[in-house]
């Protein structure tokens, strides 16, 4: 089943834009988590039952390169993929694509999972790995 790859849309909101009207840098992070959630979610294990089963995932690291300008009120989609089965950490690669459909901004967002109770690393759920292998 891996690759996984999912695709969302979103609207551009004033909030999200600087006073160019375009996109602000530090919004992009908001539109991967958009993306990556709604995978997830998709996938039938939203962050909730991670949750549930005590397991955090917080951000490691975030690599993100800039190839346009995303505008006020465009309808942009977001494409999120999984490239490999999870250990200790999960990698989302997010492609951004304006309403023209062009490629205008990629990353690599790379998160880790936690034990809520001891804040330790442990590795990926037992669930989440029979979902990306089919």
């Amino acid at each position: 089943m891996l690759p996984l790859t999912h695709r969302t849309t979103y609207r551009v909101t004033y909030g999200d834009t600087d006073q160019m009207g375009v996109v602000y840098y530090g919004s992009y992070a908001r539109l991967y988590e958009i993306g990556r959630t709604e995978m997830i979610r998709e996938m039938g294990m939203p962050y909730r039952s991670l949750e549930q089963e005590g397991i955090r995932m917080p951000v490691y690291s975030v690599e993100s390169r800039y190839k346009g300008v995303i505008r006020y009120d465009e309808l942009v989609t977001i494409e999120t993929t999984v490239h490999r089965l999870p250990g200790a950490r999960m990698e989302f690669e997010h492609r951004i694509f304006n309403e023209s459909g062009k490629e205008v901004h990629v990353a690599r967002v790379v998160l880790v999972f936690l034990d809520m109770k001891t804040n330790r690393p442990v590795r990926a759920p037992e669930k989440l790995l029979r979902l990306l292998s089919g």
